[in-house]
């Protein structure tokens, strides 16, 4: 039977430059691949995947939270690549799933793990759940050598507290921290935050 893979890493672990390097050695070996990434991620625009090392392609399906995939979108694809995963509906996933069995296709999903208060994305917990391998890509913490595991997200130099589970397209960016280096920028977020409601400040 194909399996259902998840491999996730934090922003800027090349997830996307990783699924590219697959299509390109199924494409080489002159077979299928059918590309795959959730219609709300247009940072690069519509319907383009590409990684931050330059690497890109247009993927061949956009998907929606409520999408249905007809019966034979599946037909003569050697393997599904699925970037962005994480925005995935649990639906969706639950019917990537079932392409495994039939028509029997291996499906391999990339994506972030959490969002940038440590909570599972609904795509990912999904993942997680039904994935018959669960693989990391990974990266060292922005400030230290430590392994990444979590996604700051900042504004300036200051980490954001609070905000939408998807936010693109904003003056917001993301580092990769390990665990000591999230927990120091978010207590320290925290302290200014509290000074300024004590002294009546904005900002």
């Amino acid at each position: 039977m194909a399996k259902l893979y998840f491999r996730y890493g934090t922003m800027d672990s090349a997830k996307t430059m990783n699924l590219l390097a697959v299509a390109h050695n199924y494409r080489k070996q002159d077979k299928r691949v059918l590309l795959i990434k959730p219609r709300v991620d247009n940072r690069f625009g519509a319907g383009r995947i590409a990684s931050r090392s330059g690497l890109e392609a247009e993927a061949d399906l956009l998907v929606d939270a409520d999408h249905v995939f007809p019966a034979d979108t599946f037909d003569g694809i050697d393997c599904v690549l699925v970037d962005e995963a994480q925005f995935l509906s649990p639906a969706v996933v639950e019917q990537l799933r079932r392409a495994t069995i039939d028509p029997g296709v291996p499906v391999i999903c990339y994506g972030l793990r959490t969002d940038f208060q440590t909570r599972l994305f609904p795509g990912s917990c999904r993942l997680l759940e039904l994935a018959d391998r669960i693989e990391e890509v990974k990266v060292t913490c922005q400030y230290c050598g430590k392994k990444a595991i979590l996604n700051l997200r900042l504004v300036g130099d200051q980490a954001v507290l609070d905000g939408p589970q998807v936010q693109l397209g904003s003056d917001e960016h993301y580092a990769p921290v390990c665990w000591r280096h999230y927990d120091e920028a978010v207590s320290a977020a925290r302290r200014a935050q509290t000074e300024r409601v004590a002294t009546g400040t904005r900002g």
